[in-house]
């Protein structure tokens, strides 16, 4: 995989305001604050996509940004956050590098998360759910 924007900052090529760092995740400011406080989370592993990560480095990212998130929740005070992951150009990734952002959130800050509801009969969902099922 080819550098990104990412590893270019883990690697000290490009500045960043650090705000954490551990043998698997970084995270650090991201330039385009949303709203004062937005972090970006990312694996030092290149991984495109979080389908792409080894479960450790997954686990590793969610417990960081949950981290992070507590120290956002102190320090700006938010009346809420958004942990946003995103994998693909079609879900809007556009590094393609696994990260996540801790998005501090006001009413009216213009941030808009929607989708449309299909709201399948339970049948379908049932058979939906046979197809992804886990063990």
């Amino acid at each position: 995989m080819s550098d990104t924007i990412f590893t270019r900052l883990l690697k000290g090529e490009l500045p960043c305001a650090k705000v954490y760092e551990d043998e698997r995740v970084f995270a650090f400011m991201d330039a385009g604050q949303v709203n004062p406080g937005h972090v970006i989370v990312a694996t030092k592993a290149p991984y495109p996509t979080l389908m792409d990560a080894s479960d450790e480095d997954a686990a590793a990212l969610m417990t960081a940004a949950a981290r992070i998130a507590r120290a956002v929740d102190v320090a700006f005070t938010p009346e809420g956050i958004t942990i946003l992951q995103a994998n693909r150009p079609a879900a809007f990734q556009t590094v393609l590098h696994l990260h996540l952002h801790v998005l501090p959130r006001h009413s009216g800050d213009g941030v808009d998360l929607t989708w449309p509801r299909k709201e399948p009969d339970m049948a379908t969902l049932k058979e939906l759910a046979a197809k992804i099922r886990v063990e």
